[in-house]
């Protein structure tokens, strides 16, 4: 029996690289019906440029930005995970809340920022922060419960992002991890395959993880470039 892919997300480190935390993943009830991507420019007019009779001259400033809005649907009569069922749906939303809570920014403690969050659901990726959430809640039990809420929110990354594919299992195949939950790492820019090994503790099979992953050149990692780190093949 093929098994369904449910989205999730996922807490990241400040870096946007590596997951963690993952007492604090959410996976969502209902997958979404459509998710919404959206890409802007910074975009400003030079004072005094351009012919009065005619277009001004644009000039584009920063990087711009990409977000990704979606909803989600909860309800305490749905599919809960073992050991969890709740009759309050707030107990199953809060779990989105999670990622537009501030935290202390652990490179100045004085400081408070939401966690980085990743999107996964198949093979669609989509990492950023968390900038926007609102919660409705529906159908309320006779003592005020509610029982159904809807969440909508919207991530978002302080640039113009490529569309990342993921790897996925496929249907049916059985065995090995359910698709769309293998944890991909995007390479940041600089980054070699032996640090990023280490950074995971697995140090000495660096050598194994460019292998199986086919890496050309481990010391020059092209940025964003995914790598599966739990995968291994010793050169033999």
């Amino acid at each position: 029996m093929t098994q369904l892919a449910k989205a999730e997300l996922r807490q990241l480190d400040a870096e946007f690289d590596l997951e963690i935390e993952k007492d604090t993943w959410a996976t969502v009830q209902f997958n979404p019906e459509s998710l919404k991507v959206s890409f802007a420019n910074q975009v400003a007019t030079p004072s005094g440029s351009g012919d009065q009779n005619g277009s001004p001259s644009r000039l584009f400033v920063g990087a711009g930005t990409t977000k990704l809005a979606a909803q989600l649907w909860f309800d305490v009569s749905g599919e809960q995970a073992p050991g969890e069922a709740v009759d309050d749906v707030r107990k199953l939303t809060q779990k989105v809340a999670f990622f537009i809570t501030p935290k202390k920014d652990q490179k100045d403690p004085k400081k408070f920022v939401p966690p980085a969050v990743r999107f996964l659901w198949g093979s669609f990726q989509f990492d950023g922060i968390m900038e926007s959430l609102e919660e409705s809640l529906e159908f309320f039990s006779s003592d005020g419960k509610p029982l159904r809420a809807s969440v909508s929110f919207t991530l978002t990354q302080q640039k113009i992002t490529k569309f990342v594919f993921r790897e996925t299992a496929p249907p049916g195949t059985g065995g090995g991890d359910p698709a769309g939950t293998r944890p991909l790492t995007p390479a940041p820019a600089g980054s070699t395959v032996q640090g990023l090994a280490a950074r995971q503790g697995n140090r000495d099979d660096w050598q194994g993880v460019a292998t199986a992953n086919d890496v050309e050149n481990p010391r020059r990692l092209k940025p964003g470039q995914l790598l599966d780190m739990n995968k291994s093949r010793r050169p033999g």
